[in-house]
């Protein structure tokens, strides 16, 4: 399974609508939550998704809407006995206050967080679901964006197998060889399969454009970016360091995106989501999703 759930979706302030910030992709065996703000948790319950499917926490900064929800997140996961450590991935300038919010309050403190403070560009964890990367973005306070990039790959093609005569174990052995011997002749592996490039999925907080925007959304399959102003308001979004869904959706266009996820809304505009699919669409041709709260957004299927 390989999906989006999304938590919240309101910038700096919760609305009657809009939760603050959440958002767990949940990749293969693997849940990443990014930036759970004030609230998290209780969206959680109502989305159906348990503490126990958390074993990364991302955070992008230490503002409030990004992060508020930590405590009842860590302290969730101890009340239900994970058993699994938790990693959590945030600036290092924020040290202070992730341990703040790591000892928000009294409970039985059980769950191993892992803590992985980030210093500058670059992979901070590889595992089965591929390269966790991050940039820095451009804001008011420290700000990095995260990048997931599954390893390029093959697929065989059942076809070119048969003709071969290649079946059952040999399959894996091949696989794991490049080559195998069939009666006579030596197939390689290139012979009976073709390129599978690997999935990708980028998400993008409190910036305003910059090298690292572009870079994160490379090719992403997925991109769940911050859209909190319109365009009539984009001196603001300059001036606070903040993207609208116009720019946003001229990232995904510029590169190459797949399915682009709107997101992180300011609360001056009420029940504006058209306004913000017409300003994306005017711009990105793709599949654009103007996130609400408790939405789930499939990873597009491999091309």
């Amino acid at each position: 399974m390989r999906e989006l759930v999304v938590l919240g979706t309101a910038s700096q302030v919760p609305t009657r609508y809009r939760n603050h910030n959440g958002y767990l992709l949940r990749w293969d065996d693997d849940g990443l939550l990014f930036d759970p703000g004030e609230g998290t948790q209780r969206q959680m319950v109502l989305a159906g998704v348990a503490a126990s499917s958390v074993n990364r926490l991302c955070l992008t900064h230490f503002h409030g809407d990004h992060c508020l929800g930590v405590p009842g997140i860590i302290q969730r996961a101890s009340l239900d006995r994970v058993g699994h450590p938790i990693t959590a991935h945030y600036p290092a300038s924020g040290r202070e206050y992730f341990a703040r919010l790591r000892h928000a309050s009294i409970f039985y403190d059980t769950v191993d967080v892992v803590e992985e403070p980030i210093e500058a560009d670059g992979t901070v964890a590889v595992g089965p679901f591929g390269a966790l990367e991050v940039r820095v973005l451009e804001h008011s306070t420290d700000v990095f964006g995260y990048r997931l990039v599954e390893p390029d790959g093959r697929r065989f093609i059942p076809e070119l197998l048969s003709r071969f005569g290649i079946s059952g174990p040999d399959v894996g052995e091949l696989d794991r060889a490049g080559a195998i011997r069939v009666g006579d002749r030596t197939v390689d592996v290139d012979q009976v399969s073709e390129a599978r490039r690997g999935q990708r999925f980028a998400f993008v907080m409190d910036t305003r454009l910059c090298d690292g925007v572009y870079e994160l959304a490379d090719g992403a399959d997925l991109l769940v970016i911050e859209a909190t102003f319109l365009a009539q308001d984009e001196d603001l979004a300059q001036q606070y360091g903040h993207l609208t869904a116009r720019q946003a959706a001229r990232v995904a266009a510029e590169c190459g995106v797949r399915r682009l996820v709107l997101t992180h809304f300011s609360q001056r505009y009420q029940q504006a989501s058209a306004r913000y699919a017409d300003e994306a669409a005017a711009v990105f041709s793709g599949d654009i999703v103007v996130a609400e709260d408790l939405m789930r957004v499939p990873v597009p299927v491999r091309r």
